[in-house]
């Protein structure tokens, strides 16, 4: 793939001076001291507080024969002060525990959430949701499902998740992310995406899962 910027700077360009843990829970906060290179000479230090989360993995769910995208519904505790409600409508998505491949999170979750077994797995992008302050890669997928007979109440009740299943036609995906109903960054970008590339992967997960 050909690139179209370079990054000025690279890992070589700074330094940990201190990385300490402040808080150790389900997720780590960390104070951290940095080091780096200035765009304009020398050098300048900062001390950053640092939201440290596991890579995790997002899917957009697409049954190109009945044209409809699988989305799921839950509380988020990051949303307790949503305007609307902290239930949100978002993608399948979960940690990568150790040892797990990221299509391996991918599969799994999409059956733990939705039901769904995924017939075909299409790379978007890899993405950091918040780089200012969150250590965190999200690596977003499109996934071939059949959605019939998909929908009602998932998830694990060891992990308290309780996760409502809808179905939607494309064409209504799109219309929500200019309402607001969609307003998550993941699904935002998926839902885009599946909108420019619509036609191909339609056409191409028909002809694969004749």
């Amino acid at each position: 793939m050909n690139k179209h910027w370079s990054p000025a700077f690279s890992a070589a360009d700074f330094e940990i001076k201190e990385d300490t843990v402040i808080c150790e829970s389900f997720y780590q906060m960390r104070e951290v001291k940095i080091r780096h290179q200035r765009f304009e000479g020398g050098k300048i230090e900062l001390t950053r507080d640092l939201f440290w989360r596991p890579d995790a993995v997002c899917v957009l769910l697409y049954d190109p024969a009945r044209d409809v995208v699988v989305l799921i519904e839950q509380f988020r505790i990051g949303t307790i002060d949503h305007p609307r409600s902290p239930w949100l409508l978002e993608l399948v998505a979960g940690l990568v525990e150790p040892g797990e491949t990221i299509e391996d999170v991918a599969r799994r979750e999409s059956l733990e959430e939705a039901g769904a077994k995924i017939l075909q797995l299409e790379h978007i992008s890899r993405f950091t949701p918040s780089p200012g302050g969150a250590r965190e890669y999200v690596d977003l997928y499109c996934g071939c499902v059949n959605s019939d007979g998909l929908g009602g109440v998932h998830g694990l009740e060891g992990e308290g998740e309780d996760i409502k299943v809808h179905l939607f036609p494309v064409d209504t995906a799109v219309a929500m992310l200019k309402t607001g109903d969609v307003d998550n960054a993941a699904a935002i970008i998926a839902i885009q995406w599946l909108q420019l590339n619509h036609a191909i992967i339609k056409e191409k997960w028909s002809v694969d899962t004749v």
